[in-house]
C-alpha cells in the first residue's frame, strides 16, 4: 500500500495463513472422526465373527471354509482397527507440524508487530512534528507581516515588542524545524528497517505456505493411499476364504457324514405277516405251579365241536366258517 501505516497487505497474508492452520486442523479432525469409525467398524465385526452363529452345526470341507470366513471377518474386523490407529498417528503428525509452523511464524509476528507498532508510533510523532513546524511558520508569517505593516504607525516601544515576538516566532520555527526534520530522518530509518523485514516475513511467510500446501498434499496422497492399501489386504483375506470355498467339496462333504453317522451296512428285513390264530393254535399252554382259585366257579370246560357245529379253517390268509 501506498499508505506508510496501512498494513491491508500483510493483514492478508496473515488472514490466508491462518485459514491455512484452519484448514490444517479441519483435515486433522476429519482423520481423528474416521479413526473412530473404522475402529469401531473393526470392533463390530470382530464381534460378529466371535457371538453371531454361522453355519456353526457344517461338517468336514465346508466347514473349515466356513472357519476360514469368520476367522478372515475378524481379520479384517483387525485390519480397521489397525487402520484407525494409524490415521490417529497421521493426525498427530499433522497437529504437530500445524503447530511447528504456528511457534515458528510467531516469532516473526512479533517482530512484525513491533516494527508496526514504532512505525505508527514514529509516523505519528512526525506528523505532529510536521503540524507544529507548519503552525511555527505561519507564526513567524504572520510576526513578519505585524512588523511591516506597523513599521511606522506604531512606538518605538511596540516595534520593539514585534520584533521580540518575530525573534522569538524564528526560534521557535527553527526548534520544530529541526525537530521535524529528525522525525523525518528517524522515520526514513524505521521505513526502511521495516520494510526489510516486511520482505523477510513474506519470504518467510511464503516458504512457510509451501512448506504447508506440500505437507497437507502429502498427507492426503498417503490417507488415500493407506486406504487403498486397507482396501488390497482386506482383498487378501477375502482371497483366502475363495481359496477355502474352493477346497469345498460336495461329495467329499457328503461321504464324510455317510461315515460319521451310518447305523450299519445291512437294510431292515421284510417285516412278515403273521396270523394271529395260526400263533395261538402253535402256543403250548403253560401249566402254573400252584392253582389259585380266584372264585368259587370251578375251571371252564374246553369247548368241542359237536356233529353238527362248523369246524375253523384258514384260505390264503384269511379265516373263514366251513359249514
Amino acid at each position: 500500500s501506498t499508505d506508510l501505516t496501512s498494513t491491508v497487505g500483510y493483514d492478508s497474508i496473515i488472514q490466508h495463513l491462518n485459514d491455512g492452520r484452519k484448514n490444517c486442523k479441519e483435515f486433522e479432525d476429519f482423520l481423528k472422526e474416521r479413526a473412530v469409525i473404522e475402529e469401531k467398524y473393526g470392533k463390530e465385526l470382530i464381534n460378529l465373527s466371535k457371538k453371531k452363529p454361522c453355519g456353526q452345526t457344517e461338517l468336514n470341507t465346508l466347514k473349515r471354509s466356513l472357519d476360514a470366513f469368520k476367522q478372515q471377518i475378524d481379520n479384517v474386523g483387525q485390519g480397521h482397527i489397525q487402520l484407525a490407529q494409524t490415521l490417529r498417528e497421521e493426525a498427530k503428525k499433522m497437529e504437530d507440524f500445524r503447530e511447528k509452523q504456528k511457534l515458528h511464524r510467531k516469532k516473526i509476528e512479533l517482530i512484525m508487530e513491533a516494527i508496526h507498532k514504532n512505525r505508527n508510533l514514529q509516523y505519528k510523532k512526525t506528523m505532529e512534528a510536521k503540524r507544529l513546524y507548519e503552525q511555527r511558520c505561519r507564526d513567524k508569517d504572520e510576526a513578519e507581516q505585524a512588523v511591516h505593516r506597523n513599521a511606522n504607525l506604531v512606538t518605538q516601544k511596540q516595534q520593539e515588542k514585534l520584533f521580540l515576538k518575530l525573534a522569538q516566532t524564528k526560534s521557535s520555527l527553527e526548534d520544530s524545524d529541526r525537530n521535524y526534520q529528525q522525525s523525518i530522518t528517524s522515520l526514513e530509518k524505521i521505513r526502511e528497517e521495516w520494510q526489510k523485514e516486511h520482505i523477510k516475513a513474506c519470504e518467510f511467510f511464503e516458504t512457510q505456505e509451501c512448506e504447508r500446501i506440500s505437507y497437507f498434499r502429502n498427507a492426503l496422497w498417503l490417507h488415500v493411499n493407506q486406504l487403498s492399501q486397507s482396501c488390497v489386504q482386506n482383498d487378501e483375506k477375502y482371497e483366502e476364504i475363495r481359496k477355502s470355498l474352493e477346497m469345498c467339496s460336495i461329495e467329499k462333504d457328503i461321504e464324510f457324514f455317510v461315515n460319521l453317522r451310518k447305523t450299519g451296512s445291512s437294510a431292515p428285513a421284510p417285516v412278515a405277516y403273521e396270523n394271529y390264530y395260526n400263533a395261538q393254535r402253535n402256543v403250548t399252554p403253560v401249566r402254573s405251579p400252584a392253582s389259585v382259585p380266584i372264585s368259587r366257579r370251578g375251571p371252564l370246560p374246553t369247548p368241542t365241536s359237536g356233529p353238527g357245529d362248523p369246524d375253523y379253517a384258514t384260505i390264503d390268509g384269511y379265516s373263514l366258517i366251513h359249514h
